[in-house]
């Protein structure tokens, strides 16, 4: 299965999770290594601008990952908190996802995106077993449009 990542191009070939370990996430807690990734580029670079102050564009790299489709878990709306996507996301979701990780439960974890919820992203949980099975397939340059960051 192909997911997606938009990334710093300074840290975009590495997939390790240990950006994410440094800072607390929607779905990991700090020391955490995990790698937040979309369905779409679409999804993918809606989940790195909400992150990216207004003024400020960076460099940016788009990483193809292919994952096995038999290791995801899945997450559905119904079985979130009403407040699920607020901003700042509610602690249950970082407790979710850290039990999920240290449970080994998949190598992946397929939950709503906040921004869009009937688009999705993967976390996936660089500690699994499995880990070594996620592949770069492509790697390039993102064309950012200067539009999307209008102050």
């Amino acid at each position: 299965m192909k997911i997606y990542r938009i990334a710093n191009r300074r840290h975009a070939k590495n997939i390790t999770g240990a950006g994410a370990s440094f800072y607390p996430g929607r779905w990991n807690n700090i020391g955490t290594p995990v790698l937040y990734t979309g369905e779409s580029i679409e999804i993918a670079l809606l989940e790195i601008l909400v992150h990216i102050p207004a003024l400020l564009v960076p460099e940016l790299d788009v990483l193809i990952l292919e994952i096995p489709e038999n290791s995801i878990k899945e997450i559905k709306i119904n079985d979130l908190p009403s407040n699920w996507n607020q901003f700042p996301a509610p602690t249950i979701l970082s407790e979710v996802g850290q039990q999920w990780v240290e449970n080994n439960q998949s190598l992946a974890m397929k939950v709503p995106s906040s921004i869009i919820e009937s688009a999705f992203i993967f976390v996936l949980n660089c500690d699994h077993k499995r880990y070594s099975e996620v592949k770069i397939i492509d790697h390039h340059k993102f064309s950012f449009d200067s539009r999307l960051r209008k102050s």
